[in-house]
């Protein structure tokens, strides 16, 4: 029996990669300046987006119902294939909530089908990172169990750490206050920040000045990885509008572990854009545990 992985754009995958793996994507919405958009994983459109937004533009992101989530997995099992779709952790967002409802009126309108909406544990990149690993192991030869069972067994093993150089964001979406966020930017605090395995949004340290949390993200890093073997390995990083400091930790990435196979770089996707504003730096890769 065929089956698809299909994924959110919250994924934060290259519109490219998504087309030559053949993978179907859900759509998140936005809105600028009164008009309505969709988030279309393209590379053009993401720095447009961040050009208007260091300019003060604002966006304002939709969750995707319950009911667009079915129209989206709904040709699939039309077509008689099984379906595993990926969004993001349920604890930053309703995206798995709304989907799983979708997902169980399909499983009672197709009961021949397998559909299943896993909760990732993952966001953004980290997403991402594990959708490319999954698709990897289907094109491998692996069956629709035998990839749903090694995300599973796996997604606590992807780390994420990442940080942004505007508070005001985060104050936007409730992660912090108005008084911390007005104390953080005078005495230019960047929070370094990770994923539990909760799936939630922690702050693991608060650093004074960029290039000192850039360095802490790279402690974080090589800590992670002690005693790992990361021959072979990939890393990846996502950017908003900040490659330079994109390149910098590339770069100290391959003088630390010089048997790693890629460290990939990406733009972030503009709708974790519009809750962590230009400057979000995240790195994704596998560990041993998730820490802060």
């Amino acid at each position: 029996m065929s089956y698809v992985i299909a994924v959110a754009s919250t994924a934060d995958l290259p519109y490219e990669y998504l087309k030559e793996h053949g993978i179907p994507f859900i759509r998140y919405g936005y809105t600028m300046d009164g008009k309505s958009y969709e988030d279309d994983c393209k590379e053009e459109t993401k720095a447009n987006i961040y050009a208007q937004m260091r300019q003060g533009k604002t966006l304002k992101t939709n969750a995707i119902n319950p009911y667009s989530y079915y129209e989206f997995l709904k040709k699939y099992a039309e077509d008689g294939q099984d379906i595993i779709f990926l969004d993001m952790t349920q604890k930053i967002s309703s995206s798995y909530s709304n989907s799983l409802a979708a997902v169980n009126e399909l499983k009672k309108d197709y009961p021949d089908r397998k559909i299943v909406s896993m909760d990732t544990l993952c966001v953004s990149g980290g997403l991402g990172f594990l959708v490319k690993q999954m698709v990897k192991r289907k094109e491998e030869g692996m069956s629709y169990d035998e990839v749903l069972a090694w995300g599973e067994e796996n997604k606590l093993k992807i780390a994420h750490r990442f940080t942004v150089d505007d508070l005001n964001y985060l104050k936007a979406g409730g992660r912090v206050s108005n008084f911390s966020a007005l104390i953080g930017s005078m005495l230019s605090i960047k929070p370094v920040l990770y994923v539990p395995d909760e799936g939630t949004l922690e702050v693991a340290q608060k650093i004074r000045g960029r290039k000192k949390a850039l360095n802490t993200i790279l402690s974080s890093i090589k800590a992670d990885l002690e005693g790992v073997d990361t021959k072979g390995a990939e890393i990846d990083i996502l950017h908003a509008d900040c490659l330079d400091d994109a390149r910098y930790i590339k770069s100290e990435l391959k003088k630390a572990f010089p048997g790693l196979k890629e460290v990939n770089i990406t733009s972030l996707g503009v709708v974790i854009g519009a809750h962590c504003g230009p400057g979000l730096i995240a790195v994704f890769y596998f560990c041993n545990k998730r820490r802060p």
